[in-house]
């Protein structure tokens, strides 16, 4: 009977051994090719999860200029490995509300805005703050509200190139002024920096702005409805034009030759523009203010993964948007005309030679 039971009880430690032993070995490691290969995927996955994601809300592509500021800044944060995600609003702040909380719940990292109302805007950076998402206000600024970098180029400069370039040609005589949107915070700042040159022709009683008028929508048939109004109410004797941009000036050149006065009066825009490089040798638009739009892309795709990233950017520059100083980076433009085409937007790659003489 002891026998028995002491069989009984080597068994079972043996077949306990056993199992034991079959455990151990199925928990070893696997084969290294294997383990290297499932490290591998995980690695790439969680690269995958990692890459910083854009959102670029847009106002508008109507214009020539944006779809370069589209296509450059997407360009420019691709090439530096992270994604961008673009929405366009075609001229409505309401959509673009809607659409940058599409790409707020879309897990976005930041938020690039392009805004259609500096007003309106607001509501984009609140909705964005409330989700942990920096801001950044795209060549206009977003007014009244929190956001963490402003990056353009000094829009009052602009003007001031302008109104400059016009005054030395016209130092006496009736002028015109064809605003921008009024919703737009860089139209206020063009119409400021042109004013700033002007103040003292008009003190002096040299210069008389007899007509000032703002853009709806930066549209050109608006722009050409205002010159028509202009010369309708001057009798056609208007010695100068000064357009808040290309797209309004050619509105104003329009109205201009309906009446067989294009190229008779200098008309100054900007944003250099291919249609507006052509007017100016053709000589029916006297000059432009180039914006080296690649430049600012770049800048603004460096700071927004920068910023993504949780970094802080240091400016010196401040401007206050009506709620806050905003940290703000501003390029410098350039004047062009016919005698320095060449050596800037051709010489660039802005527009091609064969495109500008046609």
């Amino acid at each position: 009977m002891e026998w028995r039971i002491t069989c009984f009880l080597l068994a079972v430690f043996t077949l306990s051994l056993l199992v034991t032993t079959a455990c151990e070995r199925k928990s070893e490691p696997i084969g290294k090719h294997e383990n290297s290969e499932t490290l591998e995927s995980l690695e790439v996955e969680e690269a995958h999860d990692s890459k910083i994601k854009i959102g670029f809300s847009m106002d508008t592509l109507e214009e020539e200029r944006w779809l370069k500021d589209r296509d450059m800044f997407k360009q420019a944060v691709e090439s530096l490995g992270a994604e961008v995600v673009i929405m366009t609003a075609n001229g409505d702040a309401a959509r673009q509300v809607h659409q940058a909380e599409t790409l707020i719940s879309e897990g976005i990292d930041l938020l690039v805005v392009v805004p259609n109302n500096a007003e309106a805007a607001a509501a984009i950076a609140n909705k964005a703050q409330l989700s942990g998402i920096k801001v950044i206000s795209y060549d206009r600024l977003v007014k009244n509200a929190n956001i963490d970098l402003y990056i353009s180029f000094d829009n009052e400069l602009v003007g001031e190139m302008q109104a400059r370039a016009i005054t030395q040609l016209v130092p006496k005589g009736k002028y015109v002024y064809i605003g921008g949107a009024s919703t737009d915070n860089n139209a206020h700042l063009f119409r400021k920096g042109v004013f700033n040159v002007l103040k003292p022709f008009i003190d002096r009683g040299d210069i008389t702005v007899v007509y000032d008028q703002w853009t709806i929508d930066w549209l050109p048939s608006y722009a050409y409805a205002n010159m028509e109004a202009a010369l309708l109410a001057n009798n056609n004797q208007i010695d100068a034009v000064i357009a808040a941009n290309d797209a309004t000036a050619g509105g104003v050149i329009e109205a201009l030759a309906a009446l067989g006065l294009a190229g008779k009066i200098p008309v100054a825009g900007q944003d250099a523009d291919l249609a507006a490089a052509k007017r100016i040798v053709e000589g029916t638009q006297t000059m432009t203010v180039y914006k080296p739009i690649g430049r600012l892309t770049e800048v603004a795709a460096k700071l927004a993964v920068q910023l993504a990233k949780g970094e802080t950017i240091e400016e010196a520059r401040k401007i206050n948007n009506g709620k806050i100083e905003v940290p703000s980076v501003l390029l410098t433009p350039i004047p062009v005309d016919k005698f320095n085409i060449d050596e800037t937007i051709i010489s660039d790659g802005f527009h091609s030679r064969e495109d500008v003489y046609n």
